[in-house]
């Protein structure tokens, strides 16, 4: 099995997908609990729920289950967010701060630096290929990481999540431009409750890249999974939700489309959201 799977297109924007994969090579599938084993942390189903919406757009996408390695952490493992419950680079815990390996089990640092190097470490050799592959083409790129995660975890956060969660580091990550239209297709989509920059501000892989200045830009989207699937094993694809929400992501993939080209400008106060 090949780590990623590459889709390349001539677009300005790239989708990465870090956490939709569930592979997990039979020698660590021993280790795991069962509550590991049930994998209840993936991003299931994130590359149907994108797929031929933006027919332009690059897709890097991990097959590799986070559980092995997560894409989205710090490569040296320092925490995203410091003083809140989080999973780090090979996790140990899952999202609810139960372990997901049998006692003694756990990796050792060089079985996480071997995992780094055959996995993070080729899933974001072939991100920052792309991205200068884009960039070359446009003189811009658009980073959009399509994330999704449960929407009661009281170990990473109080109550219910908002069903789309914008990260932007606090608009480090991006051009306002890009920020704004984000939040204004959001808040047009009635039906879902949006946040800017609350508790997810955007994981490694936008903190990473986002270099507005150089032409850049990129932005997380965590999506509430309740929106599209079941929350609950085994994790169904609920065709009729997914297919509402589709929509919805098809027309923000279009709107951020034309302002990375230079066609639109949004004026929306995100202050507000």
């Amino acid at each position: 099995m090949s780590p990623i799977e590459v889709l390349e297109k001539n677009g300005p924007i790239i989708l990465g997908q870090p956490h939709g994969g569930i592979f997990i090579p039979p020698v660590l599938s021993s280790r795991l609990n069962e509550r590991g084993r049930h994998l209840a942390d993936t991003d299931w189903h994130i590359n149907r729920l994108y797929k031929g919406l933006l027919p332009s757009a690059t897709v890097v996408k991990a097959n590799f289950s986070r559980y092995f390695i997560d894409a989205n952490r710090d490569p040296s493992g320092n925490s995203l967010y410091p003083g809140k419950n989080t999973t780090g680079l090979c996790p140990i815990i899952d999202f609810e701060g139960e372990p997901i390996y049998n006692e003694g089990e756990e990796p050792s640092e060089e079985e996480i630096e071997q995992r780094r190097k055959a996995f993070h470490s080729v899933y974001h050799a072939a991100l920052k290929k792309q991205i200068e592959r884009v960039r070359k083409l446009h003189g811009v790129v658009l980073l959009f990481d399509c994330h999704s995660i449960r929407s009661r975890l009281p170990f990473l956060f109080e109550g219910v999540l908002p069903d789309f969660n914008i990260g932007t580091n606090n608009g480090r990550t991006c051009g306002i431009e890009i920020e704004e239209a984000t939040v204004e297709v959001c808040l047009t989509a009635k039906d879902y409750k949006t946040m800017l920059n609350g508790r997810f501000k955007g994981g490694w892989t936008t903190r990473n890249y986002g270099n507005p200045s150089e032409g850049i830009h990129a932005i997380q989207l965590e999506i509430a999974q309740r929106t599209y699937m079941e929350e609950t094993s085994p994790w169904s694809y609920r065709i009729e939700l997914a297919n509402t929400l589709r929509k919805k992501l098809k027309s923000l993939l279009v709107s951020l489309e034309d302002v990375v080209n230079g066609n639109v400008k949004s004026n929306v106060n995100t202050q507000n959201v």
